[in-house]
């Protein structure tokens, strides 16, 4: 499912426009300041509507941040409406811009080509799995929108089998690309210890793993 953050100081705009996207399919989530959209944007996004008037601070501001950080879309959302004010927000980064007053059906039109076009553009910075995302640039991960700490070498585990996502990687192949937080070798009893408590922090279930499944007799393979 992908997930929208909306910024915006009017309560009623911001629910209106999170209930019609929610209904199309979204997960929306609603900031009303400046400082909350920046708390909500240490969880990852695929799209970030935004307002350049906000009560604490300046939208093309975030705007420059979020595109500074990563490749999550933006939308300027805004009564700002000149040609200068456009320019201002295209220069900053943003890949659209709606002007208040508004068709929520025209903005999730402008939502759908905006994400289409990042489907065709290489995302090498975050993944999305489910309830599971990696920040590859931050080397963060989050399950159900929390940070989970991982180990140095947890990490790189869960990194090798998500770049390698569809294949069946033998236990083997593992062993000689995995090294331990001090660039020790780590061998197999060590990385049946390592996998155990990857999942235990990333799974629901860490008995009925649905993100690292085994391959009885072979290795191990991320996701169905």
């Amino acid at each position: 499912m992908q997930k929208l953050l909306i910024v915006e100081d009017d309560s009623i705009i911001c629910n209106g426009v999170k209930a019609f996207l929610e209904g199309k399919g979204y997960q929306a989530d609603c900031a009303g300041t400046f400082a909350e959209a920046k708390e909500a944007l240490k969880k990852p996004y695929h799209l970030v509507i935004l307002d350049s008037n906000l009560p604490d601070g300046n939208g093309i501001a975030l705007c420059r941040e979020i595109r500074s950080r990563g490749n999550t879309s933006v939308i300027f959302l805004t009564a700002n409406d000149t040609e200068q004010d456009m320019m201002e927000g295209f220069l900053a980064g943003c890949d659209d811009y709606v002007a208040k007053p508004f068709s929520v059906e025209l903005l999730n039109q402008r939502i759908m080509a905006v994400l289409r076009r990042a489907e065709t553009e290489p995302q090498n910075d975050v993944f999305y799995y489910k309830e599971l995302s990696v920040d590859f640039g931050k080397m963060q991960v989050y399950c159900k929108e929390e940070p989970v700490k991982l180990s140095a070498t947890e990490y790189k585990l869960l990194e090798l089998l998500i770049q390698n996502k569809g294949q069946v990687l033998t236990r083997k192949s593992i062993l000689e690309k995995i090294w331990d937080c001090d660039e020790n070798f780590v061998d197999e009893n060590t990385l049946n210890v390592h996998i155990r408590r990857l999942r235990q922090k990333i799974e629901k279930d860490a008995g009925r793993p649905q993100y690292i499944l085994t391959v009885f007799g072979i290795g191990y393979t991320f996701g169905e």
